[in-house]
């Protein structure tokens, strides 16, 4: 039977590389059956939303989704649709591989980190007060006579918060997703020092949980400190578990670590659905263009094969775009030494080149 996957292109580049991506999937010899569905800019104009309820519908129907880059706009007032995504799915694990493969420009070898962030809570959770309303200035009045702080009214405000509940689920899917791939460690990032509450409560959480994995090496780092170490002697680091906020900005890091968001896939997971997406933008001034790099959304497709237990073929994709990129000719101009190397080949090529790599493998 086909696997049912609602397929999200998105807007600028992202349908050239879904389409691109969903051709390399296909040539596995996996079978799919895609449920196309629209979101992004374009949907705005027509829907008034970037993200119409059709997509959530879907997702919940064929429990698995491969999402192409969607543009949110700047000073809209529209909430960001990838963030709205993990919260009505409760898709609350963002998982970012970051591993170095040959023929990609790195200061680095041997990276093989993985970035657990929690995505439900924490200042993305989206809980803002504008400055002026009826609701900030009652919050002011509250934070006046509770603490004694007195914040300056021409403010706006975001509010973190984390929970027990949510921090334990995402540290238990660190662990978890260690023992299952055999990992050896897993770190806890936070800022407890400063902000003794909410992360304070982050990491004694993680303490706990971590008692309940006897058989993996549990340690936690300072956030400030995590980035210096990640730059200075990332081999001593396996899986990295985040609060939401954190694990974006390490997540980005550990992809600049290994060349790029170019390569970055990534993954959103919660009990019941999984949504698998590269985490580099839209890239609009490119659309259209046949010249945006491919292979972080076809990394992800593997990341997506494997959560679908078809690990044979999952393996087959990523030794053929490990191939591509070790040779490094069938490769867009950011993975060239010169963006301007007339070698250059298109979107579409590299998934020409990888399909042909797939039928010798």
């Amino acid at each position: 039977m086909p696997h049912a996957v609602t397929l999200i292109p998105g807007d600028g580049t992202g349908p050239e590389i879904a389409e691109a991506t969903c051709r390399v999937l296909e040539a596995t010899g996996v079978q799919f059956s895609w449920d196309m569905q629209q979101a992004g800019v374009e949907t705005l104009a027509k829907q008034g939303t970037v993200l119409p309820d059709e997509v959530i519908e879907s997702i919940k129907r064929t429990k698995v989704g491969l999402k192409g880059p969607i543009t949110t706009p700047v000073g809209k007032g529209q909430r960001s649709a990838n963030v709205t995504l993990r919260k009505r799915l409760d898709l609350y694990a963002n998982l970012r591989p970051a591993k170095t493969y040959q023929g990609l420009r790195s200061r680095y070898e041997n990276i093989d980190l993985v970035i657990v962030r929690e995505n439900t809570e924490d200042l993305y959770a989206g809980i803002e007060f504008q400055r002026g309303t009826p609701e900030y200035e009652e919050l002011l009045e509250l934070i006046g006579r509770t603490t004694g702080h007195q914040i300056d009214p021409n403010s706006a405000m975001s509010i973190k918060y984390i929970s027990v509940a949510a921090t334990r689920r995402i540290v238990k899917f660190a662990f978890e997703y260690a023992r299952a791939n055999k990992r050896r460690k897993v770190t806890a990032v936070h800022k407890a020092n400063i902000m003794r509450l909410s992360d304070g409560l982050f990491l004694s959480t993680a303490h706990e949980v971590a008692k309940e994995y006897p058989d993996i090496q549990y340690e936690d780092r300072i956030v400030d400190n995590m980035c210096m170490q990640l730059v200075q002697k990332p081999e001593l680091y396996d899986v990295l578990v985040l609060p939401n906020l954190y694990g974006d900005i390490i997540s980005d890091l550990s992809a600049g670590l290994i060349g790029g968001l170019g390569v970055a896939p990534g993954a959103n997971i919660g009990n019941n659905y999984a949504v698998f997406e590269p985490v580099h933008g839209s890239a609009p001034k490119y659309a259209g263009q046949n010249k945006v790099n491919p292979m972080a959304m076809m990394f992800s497709g593997v990341m997506m094969l494997r959560h679908l237990e078809e690990r044979e073929a999952a393996n087959r994709l990523e030794k053929a775009l490990m191939q591509i990129l070790a040779e490094g000719k069938s490769v867009t101009y950011d993975l060239k030494p010169r963006p301007d190397d007339p070698s250059a080949v298109g979107t579409s090529q590299v998934a020409d080149a990888v399909i042909e790599r797939l039928r010798c493998l």
